[in-house]
């Protein structure tokens, strides 16, 4: 059974009508894990968190949401600092604007001996931006993928939030990934930090090429999706969908990518299946779900 790791930050997000939770890294555990269990319900890889919560009822009402997802939680540390929030605002599209709250728990996520065995024992990582806004969770985090096996997938998962999309940061976890996720948005964000030029695939073969990458994965919102490797590209439409609100699709997209490639499929079929999953997401009210059955693939 494969061994696929979220780490970064945990919170809730606070809309209009209440709050859910998420944060990139729970959301993409939480995909992964309903994901893995297949039609038949049974697991096919193992989905861990490695976050901080606090000691509050926030705190405790995360860790029980991860783990009706299957979600292990076994490393997940809780400290003195408030389990972080976020505030959630819509627009006419359902797409999401985000307020963070400063100093959370997941801010101060400690590297200790526990995580160096998770992280030996890893198949696949997912890591962001967002989560390294402050020293001390940059560090562990920083170091966690570096203690990762050579053959595992290191996911960089970009999604930059405004007022952390630092570049130094980008670029230090560009050296540390060798698969990249990003959207329409933050492609040509890269581009620039890069000095590229060219179409959407021409960018995500120099970046695959300039920073070693195995994949990348590029999403267009209703416009579809990009799946770049070294010797192929998938390029595939979207799938009308009524959108409910976009939050976790993108998350979902990276799970279900991720899963794909560890089982060893086709970039098309990743792309496609990949698609599938970020559509239905976007159909339903907040970040993560039970997926049907035909989404579940073996």
């Amino acid at each position: 059974m494969h061994q696929v790791v979220g780490i970064g930050e945990i919170l809730w997000d606070v809309f209009p009508d209440g709050p859910r939770f998420g944060g990139a890294p729970a959301n993409f555990s939480c995909s992964t894990s309903e994901l893995s269990r297949g039609a038949n319900r049974t697991p096919r890889a193992r989905a861990v968190m490695v976050s901080a919560v606090g000691d509050d009822e926030l705190g405790r009402k995360a860790i029980e949401s991860l783990k009706q997802r299957g979600v292990d939680t076994s490393v997940l540390q809780i400290n003195q600092h408030g389990t972080g929030k976020v505030d959630v605002q819509l627009d006419d599209a359902g797409v999401a604007s985000y307020q963070f709250a400063e100093d959370s728990a997941w801010d101060h996520l400690q590297w200790n001996d526990e995580l160096s065995g998770v992280a030996a024992a890893c198949d696949a990582v997912c890591f962001g931006t967002l989560g390294q806004r402050c020293e001390v969770a940059r560090q562990t985090i920083r170091r966690f993928v570096e203690s990762t096996p050579v053959s595992a997938l290191r996911i960089l998962d970009v999604n930059l939030r405004a007022p952390y999309d630092d570049d130094s940061i980008i670029r230090q976890s560009l050296a540390l990934a060798n698969v990249l996720k990003l959207n329409d948005d933050e492609l040509p964000r890269l581009a620039r930090l890069d000095g590229l030029t060219g179409s959407d695939v021409d960018v995500m073969r120099r970046l695959a090429e300039r920073h070693q990458l195995r994949y990348v994965a590029l999403t267009r919102g209703a416009g579809g999706a990009v799946l770049v490797s070294a010797d192929a590209v998938s390029e595939l439409p979207g799938i009308p969908t009524e959108v409910a609100d976009t939050v976790g699709a993108g998350d979902a997209f990276t799970a279900a990518i991720t899963l794909g490639l560890l089982a060893g499929q086709s970039i098309d079929i990743v792309n496609r299946n990949a698609i599938a999953v970020a559509s239905y997401v976007c159909s339903q009210p907040g970040a993560t779900m039970t997926f049907p059955d035909h989404l579940m693939k073996p």
